[in-house]
């Protein structure tokens, strides 16, 4: 095939970390999603605006948004948040579907269901928790998800990946999907596949993350429809079935443990630093340490709850200040602003200690440097997007590889 190029729509689109990365290969972003519920200034859309231009980006609730009006496109993509999938029956429907409203999963699932020509591939991204929530029915979520993918007709394939263990300078574990559906060759390919090969050398993931093999597969047969999974999964489990690396076939899971196999060059914290432009605002106060030191420090003493019952609290130490020869730890919403907190990072410099600035959150995250520099958004929401944001590097390898299996199989 003569590069062609894959149209790709964008959802819950922060500041175009899936755009980044996707566009590094043949993918293309014809259409795209932001919306952030609990503010007025769509602050992440404007930065997406400003970085990509206006034309087919939409600052809206995706609930409100009619699936006629979505334009059709090749890859579905986007980092969907983490909440409760969990299906709610209704007597006046007796199918019983769909979640709750106002999870967004199922704003997903509708724009799956309702599109006369539906996205061949899926590309997805949550935080591992997804794997083993909720804490009474661990994996039921996941499960939830998964069959309401088989029953649209897709396959999906799933890895748990920290972004640090190949050599990207942050320390961010986070669950990456690709589906597949059952109209292309990539799926008939993965149905006749040797499932453990698939997962471990033949799949798009494997492929873009190599890994060494742990444990045995294990099967799981998903049963019964969504309703019947919400309630009955996985009731009388501690552990959540579900493992690291997996994938989803005509409702049958195969799932095991793999390690990341990578001996390539590891970018460390100390290599992202700023090299003498940092302003004052960012060290440390003086008066301000003994708070860090007791935030990062370890402890154990009496605290009272609210309404006075005491307890004992404890929690371990943090390296402090953060070790420069090591991949970041994960950069968090609260990374920004003065304050003394335990999760910020603080790095040594020769003019004393200090916390991180906007430029080196982005290149933790592999974004440009000034991606998110907009007049009118301060340092804090700077960070904040950081925060919410995944690494593009990863997006950018299983893209590559998303596009190669594309290239060989389906334009034969």
């Amino acid at each position: 095939m003569e590069n062609k190029t894959l149209k790709v729509a964008e959802l819950f689109a922060g500041v175009g970390g899936f755009r980044l990365g996707l566009e590094k290969s043949n993918f293309k972003v014809v259409w795209s999603n932001q919306w952030e519920p609990s503010t007025k200034m769509q602050h992440a859309s404007m930065v997406y605006e400003a970085r990509f231009g206006k034309e087919n980006h939409l600052n809206q609730d995706i609930a409100t948004v009619p699936t006629g009006e979505i334009p059709d496109h090749d890859l579905l993509c986007g980092g969907f948040p983490c909440q409760d999938y969990s299906v709610a029956t209704t007597l006046n429907n007796s199918k019983g579907l769909k979640g709750k409203k106002g999870v967004l999963w199922w704003s997903i699932h509708r724009i799956l269901e309702e599109k006369k020509n539906k996205p061949k591939y899926l590309f997805l991204e949550n935080v591992d928790r997804l794997l083993k929530s909720p804490a009474k029915q661990r994996g039921r979520d996941f499960a939830v998800m998964l069959q309401s993918l088989n029953e649209l007709g897709y396959a999906v394939e799933w890895r748990v990946i920290n972004a640090a263990e190949y050599g990207m300078p942050q320390r961010r574990r986070r669950v990456f999907f690709i589906g597949y559906h059952k109209s292309t060759e990539i799926y008939k390919r993965l149905q006749n596949s040797d499932k453990i090969d698939w997962l471990t050398e033949e799949g798009t993931i494997a492929k873009a993350f190599p890994v060494s093999k742990t444990n045995s597969i294990q099967e799981i047969d998903l049963k019964g429809d969504l309703v019947e999974i919400t309630n009955n999964f996985n009731k009388t489990g501690k552990l959540s079935p579900f493992q690291n690396t997996g994938l989803l076939i005509k409702g049958k899971v195969y799932t095991q443990k793999t390690e990341p196999n990578y001996d390539g060059k590891r970018i460390v914290l100390g290599d992202i630093l700023e090299n003498g432009e940092v302003t004052p605002e960012y060290y440390i106060n003086e008066n301000d340490k003994p708070k860090w030191e007791y935030l990062k420090g370890s402890k154990k003493e009496k605290r009272k709850s609210k309404d006075g019952f005491e307890y004992n609290y404890s929690e371990g130490g943090m390296i402090y200040p953060d070790s420069l020869d090591n991949a970041s730890r994960t950069i968090i919403t609260g990374e920004g602003g003065k304050s003394p907190s335990r999760f910020k990072h603080v790095v040594p410099s020769d003019r004393g200690l200090r916390r991180l600035t906007p430029i080196e959150l982005e290149r933790l995250n592999m974004f440009p440097d000034n991606h998110t520099q907009l007049e009118g958004i301060t340092d804090s929401k700077r960070a904040f997007f950081m925060g919410n944001a995944l690494v593009v590097g990863v997006i950018e390898k299983i893209g590559q590889e998303l596009y190669k299996q594309i290239d060989q199989f389906e334009y034969v």
